[in-house]
């Protein structure tokens, strides 16, 4: 027989991706997420008498706890930005240099459990690194109007209880939000972009040529504005030419024979590149991709191994058990 508790549980379990999703846009840690929505639901069981559902929905209490367990989070815990969003582009022939900032990290797209309806309830386009980024510029009430409003598609007075605040303030939030998002030329809908297959095709010739240690190819798969960045280092640079450069030396000093894994990542293709070491392969980065209709517009690269660990990656691979599909030029040629 199920007890009341355990069919409390199963009405709050449809709603845990999307939590998952508001709670990371929140604090831009996929770690910090899970362990939120994990109170989150803890908090909600303890309180279920309480609930009252001629009050609000489900989901908006379920919210309110949420928003609640964000704002406290955020106060010791700060804000988790981009390098390009902090400090000033650099030259792709320089030193690389470490950072003191806690880094936005990416989302694993696996934690989203395709097997839920209540995915489809997740925008993927609001889950973009660039965009989950620039929200880490913007205040934690500011934030939460930002995503509640336009993002979640609340109403202002919905919104305002969540927060435990007036439709005033939200509006007022919101307002300020929207102003700084435009200021960095960020909108939270979707832009135009390829399907994700589609996606997916060009990060595939993308590894394909890395693979090949191929600069040139690399290069012809770029925007003319692209971007990469290496958090926890603070470089980053724009353009296909220092692209090129920086490549030059992955190459020199990483050699040219790797394993490349294929990820998703905040609705986006990527992969998960493992450099070849005695005996194996030894995992060196975790790279996010964002494409356009015109080609790669950003890299966001990651050598974290939090970041790893949420992926689930091993930090290395046997050469006898990885597949040549995945494997360099240099490894072909043998």
């Amino acid at each position: 027989m199920t007890t009341t508790g355990e069919r409390f549980d199963l009405l709050l379990e449809p709603f845990r991706a999307e939590l998952l999703a508001y709670c990371y846009r929140m604090l831009g840690s996929s770690r910090d997420a899970e362990d939120l929505v994990q109170d989150t639901f803890v908090r909600a069981w303890r309180a279920r008498e309480q609930y009252d559902e001629a009050r609000s929905s489900l989901r908006t209490w379920l919210y309110r706890i949420a928003s609640n367990a964000c704002l406290t989070a955020l106060e010791v815990r700060g804000r988790r930005p981009l390098p390009s969003g902090l400090v000033a582009a650099s030259d792709p022939r320089g030193a690389l240099v470490p950072g003191e900032n806690a880094w936005l990290q990416p989302l694993p797209d696996s934690m989203l459990d395709v097997g839920d309806p209540a995915r489809t309830l997740v925008d993927r386009s609001s889950l973009r690194l660039a965009f989950v980024g620039a929200l880490q510029h913007l205040s934690a009430r500011q934030r939460g109007a930002l995503i509640l409003r336009d993002v979640l598609s609340f109403s202002a007075s919905e919104a305002a209880d969540i927060l435990g605040t007036t439709v005033v303030s939200v509006n007022s939030s919101l307002q300020r939000a929207r102003a700084r998002l435009r200021e960095a030329g960020v909108r939270p809908e979707g832009l135009e972009e390829p399907s994700a297959p589609e996606q997916r095709a060009w990060v595939d010739r993308y590894m394909q040529a890395f693979l090949n240690a191929d600069i040139e190819a690399l290069k012809g798969l770029l925007t003319a504005d692209v971007l990469m960045e290496m958090p926890p280092m603070i470089n980053w640079f724009v353009g296909p030419d220092n692209y090129g450069v920086f490549m030059e030396w992955v190459f020199a000093k990483g050699g040219t024979e790797w394993c490349l894994l294929p990820v998703e990542a905040n609705g986006q293709a990527g992969f998960a590149a493992y450099g070849r070491v005695d005996g194996g392969y030894e995992l060196r980065t975790l790279q996010i991709f964002t494409v356009s209709t015109d080609g790669i517009s950003r890299n966001s690269v990651f050598r974290d191994f939090d970041v790893f660990a949420s992926f689930g990656l091993a930090t290395g691979l046997d050469a006898g058990q990885v597949p040549v599909s995945v494997l360099g030029s240099d490894h072909h040629a043998r």
